[in-house]
């Protein structure tokens, strides 16, 4: 059994940049950091005794007989570029919502390649996870999505992240006085506006035409080093709330999808309310709204989006990690033995033995459940 970590990101300046289309010509670097709050994945190899090979538990649970009747597109995609001679069980739950901006996709996609290595009795490096993953995402399954998430989701930490145009990758962590990012992470609010939205749907809006945006990526790209030359300075925290409204003014120019009237319109209360700065997490269009406020009129922006998750986090360095390495049985030979011999189709012949109704209004558990 296998129990590997992950964590989500935020991104601060430089979204954008980290695009092939864009970096492989101009160069590109974000800011971003990964925070408290986690993709958990366990994975094994699935004992031979079911009428299926496969088992996927994530918002759906899926039991196939064969790889590509998996519905999962990372997991059918990963358990074919790993070659997995075997039937395997993998179980996913996360600390917060999928498809939110948070960089959940690419930290799932870290988080189960980092498991399956391990389920073959390989323990990769941060670099190359963060390549593999890009590998999947970009390549194999075709995706519009950058090259930041997955570097975050694999090394962890509050990083420049920069991309040459020769494809080399380079996560730096930034280093600080002591003091100055704690300072900076308790100026920082989510919230979750319960918008979802599919990342690469948002971006292919302005992707596909980044050369038409080269001043609004090349004043994202300057802001990486305005906002990390003023956190190594002795000038007002506050001032990084200030740099992110100016690049949140500069990506909602890249495309229509980026916000909304609805996101714009919760953007004005928290500002009204004392926010001076801030964004949506990730692509746009829903998601998470970061938020810099100075502590003072926290409890205002609180109040002033009381329909919205209000969701405390705490920096994190750690970057994908195995939280549990366990020996189970090796049942490879009986599962060799089990693919030639023919099995009776497994049946219930009680199937609603084990249904179980929800209590009603004046009912006790001891009514609903069924005696034997």
């Amino acid at each position: 059994m296998i129990i590997s970590r992950t964590p989500y990101r935020i991104s601060f300046f430089g979204g954008g940049t980290d695009y092939p289309g864009w970096y492989r010509q101009h160069g590109g670097a974000v800011l971003s950091t990964t925070i408290d709050k986690y993709c958990y994945l366990s994975c094994r190899y699935l004992p031979p005794f079911f009428d299926y090979r496969y088992r996927v538990v994530w918002s759906k649970v899926e039991n196939c007989r064969t790889v590509d009747e998996i519905e999962h597109p990372v997991v059918r995609c990963l358990l074919q570029h790993m070659q997995l001679q075997r039937g395997v069980e993998v179980h996913h739950v996360g600390d917060l919502p999928a498809r939110s901006g948070m960089g959940s996709s690419s930290a799932f996609t870290v988080g189960l390649l980092h498991a399956l290595h391990a389920l073959q009795g390989r323990m990769v490096g941060k670099q190359h996870l963060m390549e593999e993953a890009i590998h999947v995402e970009q390549n194999l399954l075709k995706e519009t999505v950058g090259s930041q998430d997955q570097a975050s989701a694999a090394h962890g930490g509050f990083n420049k992240i920069t991309f040459a145009s020769n494809g080399h990758i380079q996560t730096s962590p930034i280093v600080l006085r002591p003091g100055r990012l704690e300072e900076l992470d308790s100026h920082l609010m989510l919230f979750y506006t319960g918008i979802v939205r599919t990342a690469s749907k948002v971006a292919t809006a302005y992707v596909t035409d980044l050369q038409s945006k080269r001043r609004q990526l090349r004043i994202l790209r300057d802001l990486v080093d305005e906002s990390i030359d003023l956190l190594a300075s002795e000038h007002s925290i506050e001032r990084f709330g200030e740099l992110l409204d100016e690049a949140w003014t500069t990506k909602r120019s890249l495309g229509g999808g980026i916000s909304t009237d609805e996101i714009d319109a919760l953007y004005a209360r928290a500002t009204t309310a004392g926010a001076i700065g801030g964004k949506l997490t990730g692509a746009g269009g829903g998601g998470f709204l970061l938020l810099f406020v100075p502590k003072a009129a926290q409890a205002n922006v609180i109040a002033a989006l009381p329909d919205l998750v209000h969701v405390p986090f705490r920096f994190e360095s750690s970057g994908s990690q195995m939280l549990f390495y366990g020996r189970e049985e090796d049942f490879t030979a009986a599962e060799a033995a089990r693919q030639d011999q023919p099995i009776a189709a497994f049946r219930d012949r009680d199937a609603d033995r084990w249904t179980i109704p929800y209590p009603t209004s004046g009912s006790s558990l001891v009514d609903v459940v069924p005696r034997t």
